[in-house]
């Protein structure tokens, strides 16, 4: 469709979350909101979107834990420095510690290995086009499809930050101990309204949590209650039966895990909503929106209304993914990988070992590819094999991680961090 006609491709979701923005172009077969567009790859990387979705579905139909993980992740990269894939990096130039060690991160991230293998099979396709925070945004959507959302359409052409500090997270982003009006003030500071709040609340709808981080509410919980009074008392006793107390010198990665949904915790749905008002929300945050007039409304709402939920939802996510995005030339770069700003990645390589460069380039091999013209390669997901591993850090033996400098608060933080937990 040409001129002013929206794409057929273009679902009523994001139109209506997108109608309502600043900026509302159509350019071609391309809907540009603020800079950013739906198709943005049309001509670059045509097979980029299919590509990252095929690989998503194949790493969720081998471990279902991925699609809330990355969904978490997307928020998670969002909701800190903006949609720039920054908690990917494992370092900056900087040296600072990256937001994937924080306390709020860590161990508990799931999805890393999606985005590696997407960006790696993108980038042998169209060498430098796609960046990672737009491959985070595609795959945060194709995992909640994944799980029985409808499709929406993601807009792109976000471009890839190039710093990463934990230092940004204390204060500034919402953790399982806090209640409705700290969420509300912490979503209100991103331009999220507390309906967005609740909306994205019913991610919880699949995914789980560590028993370290809801144990204050089974174990110890005031001076006149072992537990939460709030939970329902069967709830509560089968909590127990799950996370026992915590011993000195438990291992947190070690913690068992715990669905937020038990009923249907596989799939996207309104379900959250019933379990919260049975008294059944696990984390704190959870159940605090039961606690408060306002949210509670919206629960029951959205509990007896699912596919008002599923609409709204997507719109919520859509707008998540326009936070603070960086978009055109001289605004951050395309990362070759997702993990290290462009010129860290040559760094890297003269830093390795003799042997071990040898290792990944052997003479032999050299010697063939001179012999032999270039054949492009299938993506992987076309051939009747797991992908081959191109990232370094994918490796069977790994090179050790080089550690980070020294950080003046790093203990500061995590405490901040595990004292809601």
């Amino acid at each position: 469709m040409r001129g002013n006609n929206m794409p057929r491709h273009t679902s009523p979701f994001l139109f209506a979350l997108l109608a309502s923005a600043a900026t509302l172009l159509s350019v071609g077969d391309a809907l540009v909101v603020d800079g950013l567009q739906v198709g943005f790859y049309g001509k670059t990387c045509p097979a980029a979107e299919g590509v990252i979705s095929d690989i998503v579905n194949n790493e969720i139909a081998m471990d279902r834990g991925i699609s809330p993980g990355l969904i978490r992740l997307f928020f998670h990269d969002c909701f800190i420095t903006g949609c720039d894939a920054s908690i990917l990096l494992d370092e900056s130039p900087a040296g600072d510690v990256p937001e994937k060690e924080s306390s709020a991160n860590g161990f508990t991230l799931v999805g890393l290995r999606t985005i590696d293998i997407a960006k790696s099979t993108v980038e042998g396709m169209c060498p430098g086009k796609v960046s990672c925070a737009d491959i985070l945004a595609f795959a945060a959507r194709d995992a909640a499809v994944a799980a029985g959302l409808p499709r929406y359409e993601v807009a792109a052409g976000r471009r890839d930050g190039m710093r990463s500090n934990m230092d940004d997270l204390p204060g500034n982003f919402p953790v399982p101990g806090h209640h409705v009006p700290r969420l509300t003030e912490l979503f209100s500071q991103r331009g999220l309204s507390q309906e967005d709040l609740v909306l994205l609340s019913g991610a919880h709808s699949i995914g789980g949590a560590h028993c370290f981080m809801f144990s204050n509410r089974i174990y110890n919980f005031s001076q006149d209650a072992d537990v939460d009074p709030t939970l329902d008392p069967e709830y509560a006793k089968w909590l127990r039966q799950m996370c026992p107390p915590r011993q000195p010198g438990d291992d947190p990665e070690q913690a068992p895990k715990v669905k937020f949904d038990a009923q249907t915790g596989e799939r996207l749905d309104v379900a959250y909503y019933s379990e919260l008002l049975a008294r059944r929300g696990l984390l704190t945050s959870d159940n605090a929106l039961i606690e408060d007039p306002q949210t509670r409304a919206m629960v029951e709402n959205f509990a007896r209304n699912e596919p008002l939920w599923q609409q709204k939802f997507s719109q919520a996510m859509q707008k998540v993914g326009m936070l603070d995005v960086l978009i055109g030339e001289g605004k951050g770069q395309v990362r070759k990988q997702c993990r290290l700003v462009n010129g860290q990645e040559k760094e890297e390589k003269q830093q390795q070992p003799q042997e071990e460069q040898e290792e990944q380039q052997p003479p032999e091999l050299e010697e063939e590819e001179q012999q032999q013209p270039h054949q492009p390669q299938l993506p992987w997901f076309l051939q009747r094999q797991r992908p081959p591993v191109l990232l370094p850090w994918l490796r069977p033996h790994p090179r050790p991680r080089r550690p980070f400098r020294k950080h003046p608060v790093a203990d500061l933080v995590n405490g901040f961090f595990r004292g809601f937990h």
